[in-house]
């Protein structure tokens, strides 16, 4: 199972991002689970300068945008397969 946090305090692009993630989620029948992580400290730990931020499977796949939907679904796809991000 794919593990994915979306950092960001809960602003409209965090919310966004995270909808983003859930369709995809849906459109590929992935196996992921998804967190929320609101707490500075936390959101810190990935060295993240600006929200919304994208973890997958622990690692940081981008920050201070909001991806294409294509992106979310390749970072999902290649976590799903174990291929390298």
């Amino acid at each position: 199972m794919v593990t994915i946090k979306v950092l960001g305090s809960g602003c409209a692009n965090c919310k966004r991002l995270e909808q983003m993630v859930q369709t995809a989620i849906g459109e590929l029948s992935a196996q992921a689970e998804v967190q929320k992580v609101t707490e500075y400290p936390e959101i810190m730990k990935y060295r993240v300068m600006s929200t919304p931020g994208l973890v997958i499977d622990e690692k940081l796949v981008c920050s201070g945008r909001i991806p294409a939907m294509v992106e979310i679904k390749d970072w999902i796809g290649k976590a799903e397969q174990g291929s390298a991000l």
